[in-house]
């Protein structure tokens, strides 16, 4: 929320989180890339659910909501979210490529 400014309507708020909006899913694809690139160092399921990592992204993410003004809450929830469905398109890549 450290960017935020004075809206004059609702249409410039929708505006603003449209542009918001289309700047997360860019940067969730580029995190994908990553995702899918740290596959390639993993030899097995296990290894893609790294859970120490998913619990030490966490430990990170929340100090940092809150200094941007985020509820840490929010941002471990989306965050957890996020990850799930990375590691599950993970896994199924995973299940793909020892199939071949």
């Amino acid at each position: 929320m450290s960017n935020e400014g004075a809206v004059s309507s609702l249409e410039e708020v929708r505006s603003n989180i449209d542009r918001i909006d289309r700047e997360i899913v860019r940067l969730m694809a580029e995190r994908s890339g990553y995702v899918l690139q740290a596959a390639r160092f993993k030899v097995s399921e296990t290894d893609v659910e790294a859970p120490a990592r998913v619990e030490a992204v966490i430990t990170k993410i929340r100090p940092l909501a809150s200094d941007e003004g985020l509820s840490p809450d929010i941002a471990e929830a989306v965050y957890r979210t996020m990850i799930n469905s990375f590691i599950a398109q993970e896994k199924q890549d995973f299940r793909s490529a020892s199939q071949e």
